[in-house]
């Protein structure tokens, strides 16, 4: 009997199936493995642990594993790619695959069909493919520099947007609940800590920003929206570059989405939608978010 492992290390959590030809044996999930976030040691022993739970759920022995599909953002640095490669590699028998998340949510929408797809969870971007196999992405630079309409950009335009909007008179709630969520005295701690960017994690503002717009917080309400903007922006970004290579026209009017920020909150998933009626009016995007995983797992299987 085949059996095949198929792993999502995401930037807030990395979930592993174990499964045969047939289903699914059993799941495992914990905390990121994205090095970039929590260092080599920590990564390691996270999906160590990950798959040896799902493994013993499943009654698997990891030396029967056919076949193993790991996608894993940042899997273009050598560095990544060699610590996933050893550690996978010292843990499973069988071939391991490894691909960046883009390419398994990909495979996950359209298998190996064209399409575009929206990854927007702690980080962003976007990857489309075109009938031909050309894949084209736009976005995910990393917190930093880029990830427009994440949930990382969505807590850090909101801090930047409550600092505005005392700057201007504009009454919000935002900094008070921001503040408050993160345990602070005062304001000036506040400054302090969304300061030191590469130690916050303003991806954990999402839900805050999120309270603060279903409540009528008119400022929080426009960080959302422009996170729909931003999104919609990116995905005409790839639109554009795959018309350039001539593909086939209706490879541009699918588009999926997987990750928590257009997963869980309507109001960015509806700016996105609004505003690619008007700049891809032939575009459908999928009602429901996409699973990753079963990109993973397709290709484990398929090999």
């Amino acid at each position: 009997m085949a059996i095949f492992v198929a792993i999502d290390a995401g930037g807030t959590k990395t979930v592993c199936w174990i499964a045969d030809e047939a289903g699914v044996l059993a799941s495992a999930s914990g905390g990121t493995v994205k090095l970039m976030s929590v260092g080599e040691e920590v990564a390691t022993k996270r999906l160590r642990e990950v798959v040896q739970v799902a493994s013993h759920k499943a009654g698997i022995r990891l030396g029967d594993v056919t076949r193993t599909c790991m996608g894993l953002a940042g899997i273009s640095s050598e560095g990544v790619r060699q610590w996933a490669e050893e550690t996978l590699g010292g843990m499973v028998s069988g071939e391991v695959i490894l691909c960046g998340d883009d390419e398994i949510a990909l495979e996950a929408a359209f298998q190996g069909g064209p399409g575009i797809f929206v990854i927007a969870g702690t980080g962003a971007n976007v990857v489309g493919r075109c009938s031909d196999g050309t894949r084209l992405t736009a976005g995910g630079w990393g917190p930093v520099i880029g990830d427009e309409g994440s949930g990382g950009w969505i807590g850090l335009e909101a801090v930047k947007a409550g600092f505005r909007a005392k700057d201007r008179g504009v009454a919000t709630e935002l900094l008070r609940e921001i503040q408050t969520f993160w345990g602070l005295k005062s304001l000036g701690e506040l400054i302090a800590k969304a300061n030191h960017r590469s130690r916050t994690n303003f991806a954990e503002l999402t839900a805050v920003v999120v309270s603060c717009a279903e409540r009528g917080d008119e400022v929080a309400l426009g960080v959302l929206q422009c996170a729909g903007e931003e999104l919609a922006e990116h995905v005409g970004l790839v639109v554009a570059k795959m018309r350039t290579v001539r593909c086939e026209p209706g490879d541009v009017t699918r588009l999926c989405y997987t990750g928590s920020v257009l997963g869980k909150i309507s109001l960015v998933r509806e700016a996105m939608v609004e505003r690619l009626q008007v700049s891809v009016p032939e575009m459908v995007v999928s009602p429901e978010e996409v699973d990753s995983l079963e990109g993973a797992l397709w290709m484990a299987r398929r090999g």
